[in-house]
């Protein structure tokens, strides 16, 4: 490889990192004053991307397309302001958790919201006025564009570190980042502060997508894919650093250019096509970056000693809890001779997301471990059953049995990294592992089918019918559910409770909290797992969409639905997601607004989740 191939990619990494920090500095930004982790800000980007499209079509010339970007910049950070003024601003007291559940249901509407306006189809964008033509550097063409996004980069790094170091505000926005209490404490007016930042990071998160316009069409799938990069250059850089940010976007851009431009390489007569590490070399790079700097390139320690605000005590059940799961258990098997097929198909979906968000509650509940890529577990659950009965011609029943432990032996695995690090930074690296298995799942063509993954995997003649897998799936889920519980209050579980409210008390108890958390992960690993096998049969066929980030994303929206305080909440949350998605898949077209909207709501009425919300008052009446 020469240095002219070598340049065309390195300049296309070197630009597609300017866009990264500028989205990234966004995310670090908003972070670091608010604590919100904002998922929505992929949204924000993609505005940027339709806005600067939409302004360019409708005023020639140079003016629209440069008057574009300028337009969706100040257009987005308006989206932004309503955002954090309508919705964030009415839960900064509720746990943070659930802000992310909050920006989470302004994903789903402001992507329906873009699909009315703008339809479904790729929009491709104009060219830049005055930047069409090409430079010659070592014998390669390099888009003139392409210099002016380098360019981008260090110039807003450069305005930032002025806004922030030479102003008033920036000085209070660097305080806040430190301790926002005491800026609190002082008389700053916290909550225009606030608004302030989202107004920036939302800007700045606006103009990284207006000026992707020439080299990428605006898209509905821009948001998730905007989204994760910009928080694995957040984390590898470090949470609030701006210049960590930028640090992390340039090796971030620069390897994948790397990878691309390697292409296939023989290696000790082995074939490695590097091209395709660009679908998950960031997540190993982040991976690899927690593993030597748990707090990223250039963060800082962040306190565990504290209680967070995100997780409550879980309540014991008492009798009349286990008499009533008996009894709900008993209503639930005579289901099937009341309802249709149709409803005992929801009937066992709700049943495998209903284990599925029970062991995610597990890690989040009794643990306090938060976990953006549970889905890895279950869809290697699903994995392993369909290989076993298709490649090792297993029985149903025996590829049922054994996923759960394969499922452990990854979690004990993935655990065994993740319980070394602690809060955003734990989450964030569940997310690389998910990532790495879901890229292994979409390429290993002759294992796991790659992109087309598997089909014909249907339950044994006896469960074929609907009614007899519904009872398979029950009778499963059930005790599996039973058993997370159990775990949950058995002296493994108060061990649990104890590490994750008061860790430094716990060791001096004699508890070894980092070996109590790693163990918390086989055990929730196995739940999902068990939920992935019995999900495959269900569908009759697979594809690496089941751990892909959507499907972690779902499952905590189940627990924080129905309340992570609690052992029914994610059990409640689960049946009511999935019921919510069914209703308004059948009856609209544009299901993720209505979806968005009734989440939205049910968050701003019940901001401890609709179990934790409803056993609150419940108790409340009771002391009265």
């Amino acid at each position: 490889m020469t240095f002219a191939d070598l340049a065309p990619q390195l300049v296309n990494g070197l630009a597609n990192a300017s866009t990264l920090f500028l989205l990234a500095s966004g995310l670090s930004l908003i972070f670091g004053v608010t604590r919100v982790v904002n998922f929505a800000h992929g949204s924000l980007y993609m505005l940027g991307t339709y806005v600067g499209i939409s302004v360019a079509e409708h005023v020639s010339g140079p003016l629209g397309f440069w008057g574009g970007i300028v337009v969706a910049a100040l257009a987005v950070a308006v989206v932004g302001v309503l955002i954090e003024t309508l919705v964030l601003k009415r839960i900064y007291h509720a746990p943070e958790l659930f802000q992310l559940l909050a920006t989470f249901a302004v994903v789903l509407i402001v992507k329906d919201l873009a699909l009315i306006v703008w339809g479904a189809e790729d929009i491709l964008g104009p060219r830049a006025p005055g930047l069409k033509e090409a430079v010659e550097i070592a014998g390669s063409a390099i888009p003139e564009y392409d210099l002016f996004l380098i360019a981008m980069g260090p110039v807003v790094l450069g305005l930032l570190h002025l806004l922030l170091s030479r102003t008033r505000w920036g000085v209070l926005v660097r305080a806040a980042t430190e301790d926002r209490e005491m800026v609190g404490a002082l008389g700053v007016n916290q909550a225009w502060l606030f608004t302030g930042v989202f107004a920036l990071g939302s800007l700045l998160a606006g103009l990284a997508g207006a000026l992707q316009i020439p080299r990428e069409p605006a898209s509905l799938n821009l948001d998730l894919i905007a989204i994760t990069d910009a928080f694995v250059v957040v984390v590898v850089g470090g949470l609030g650093s701006l210049h960590g940010a930028f640090v992390a976007a340039l090796v971030i851009g620069i390897v994948k250019a790397m990878c691309v431009a390697l292409g296939t390489v023989e290696v000790a007569g082995f074939a490695i096509d590097f091209t395709r590490l660009t679908l998950v070399v960031e997540f190993l790079l982040m991976a690899g970056t927690l593993a030597v700097r748990p707090f990223g390139l250039f963060g800082r320690p962040v306190a565990t000693g504290e209680p967070s605000r995100s997780v409550a005590a879980v309540v014991a059940p008492g009798k009349r809890f286990h008499v009533g799961f008996v009894i709900g258990v008993a209503l639930l098997a005579c289901a099937p001779f009341v309802v249709d097929e149709y409803l005992l198909v929801l009937g066992i979906d709700i049943l495998v997301f209903a284990l599925f968000a029970a062991s995610l509650h597990f890690l989040m509940g009794p643990g306090g471990m938060v976990s953006f890529g549970h889905a890895a577990f279950f869809g290697a659950g699903a994995y392993v059953a369909a290989l076993l009965v298709r490649q090792a011609g297993w029985s149903m029943l025996g590829a049922i049995v054994a996923t759960p432990f394969a499922a452990a032996t990854l979690g004990l695995a993935v655990g065994w990294f993740c319980v070394r690090l602690a809060g955003v930074y734990l989450a964030m690296l569940t997310l690389a592992f998910a990532q790495i298995a879901w890229s292994i799942a979409f390429q290993w063509d002759d294992v796991t089918g790659g992109s087309n993954g598997l089909v014909g995997i249907w339950p044994a003649d006896w469960a074929s019918a609907k009614r007899e897998y519904y009872w398979l799936t029950l009778a499963f889920c059930a005790p599996a559910v039973w058993a997370l519980w159990h775990v949950t209050h058995a002296p493994f579980g108060h061990a649990l409770r104890a590490g994750r409210d008061a860790p430094a008390r716990a060791e001096a108890l004699g508890i070894h909290v980092r070996r109590t958390r790693w163990f918390a992960f086989p055990i929730a690993a196995a739940g999902a797992g068990l939920a992935g096998a019995l999900f495959v049969f269900s569908k009759g066929s697979l594809s690496p969409e089941v751990m892909a980030i959507a499907r972690s994303v779902d499952g905590l929206v189940m627990v924080l639905l129905g309340g992570v305080q609690t052992l029914t909440g994610p059990v409640a949350g689960a049946a009511l997601f999935t019921w919510l998605q069914d209703e308004t898949l059948r009856h609209t077209e544009y299901w993720r607004l209505v979806l968005g909207a009734v989440i939205l709501a049910l968050v701003l009425a019940f901001p401890r989740g609709v179990v934790g919300s409803l056993s609150a008052l419940v108790q409340r009446g009771g002391a009265r």
